[in-house]
């Protein structure tokens, strides 16, 4: 299970991920990276990126409903915060792992944390 982690840019490796153009407003890249399960979201002209994992159950979570920052679990309705992965209701009391997101030129990068 994964606990919450603010990543400097020091801790992480930017990875492109998408180009600007692929990722409209409110939607959503779901992929994997290095067989860690990645959600990208768009609103308005920021980007924000967590694991697809919800930590209630361990299950993909980025499906779910999309309001404002907030992302509810498709399965148990449990709501993360899409800004830095806190959990905001139950069944859910562990947060999730948020990563930093850039733009160079027309790329998305997303942060991964550096492995020791």
């Amino acid at each position: 299970m994964f606990n919450y982690k603010t990543y400097a840019d020091d801790m992480v490796e930017y990875v492109a991920v998408a180009r600007v153009d692929e990722l409209g407003n409110s939607e959503r890249l779901i992929l994997e990276i290095d067989g860690m399960p990645i959600a990208v979201f768009r609103i308005a002209d920021e980007y924000f990126a967590i694991a697809d994992l919800c930590s209630h159950d361990d299950g993909p979570v980025a499906e779910g409903e999309l309001v404002d920052h907030e992302l509810e679990c498709p399965r148990h309705g449990a709501r993360f915060n899409l800004r830095n992965g806190k959990a905001l209701s139950l069944p859910a009391v562990v947060d999730i792992p948020a990563y930093p997101v850039r733009i160079e030129g027309d790329e998305i990068l997303v942060g991964l944390p550096v492995e020791d």
